[in-house]
């Protein structure tokens, strides 16, 4: 069985920082791809970055790009989301989410497991 856990929302306010972690179990991440999204109330789930787990490559989304970060400590089996610069639009649930790829991916419809979300407001 797999598990995702989030942690790490909360309330901060514009040009605040704030650091999501993904611990996940019952899969052995370095063979998989790893995202994070994002859902505001009444809009779609948007894609926010994904890193390659065993090359440790990396992409971005444009909309927070110089402002957000992925990483991944191996030997935790858990994946990071540094957020720095937070804007009021930056306020959405954040879920992470494993995908069955050694490649990036940044389509929801290509990750198999989901994290139950953390919520993340920033207020202006």
């Amino acid at each position: 069985q797999v598990q995702l856990v989030e942690s790490g929302g909360g309330l901060v306010q514009a040009g605040g920082s704030l650091r999501l972690s993904c611990a996940a179990s019952g899969r052995t991440v370095s063979r998989y791809a790893m995202g994070w999204f994002r859902q505001a109330p009444g809009r779609e789930r948007e894609f926010v970055a994904a890193i390659a787990w065993s090359a440790g490559r990396t992409y971005h989304a444009d909309s927070v790009k110089g402002r957000f970060t992925i990483s991944r400590d191996t030997a935790k089996n858990t994946v990071y989301l540094q957020m720095n610069s937070l804007k009021p639009e930056d306020t959405a649930v954040y879920f992470c989410a494993s995908a069955d790829t050694i490649v990036l991916v940044t389509t929801p419809d290509k990750y198999d497991y989901w994290g139950q979300g953390t919520q993340v407001t920033v207020s202006s």
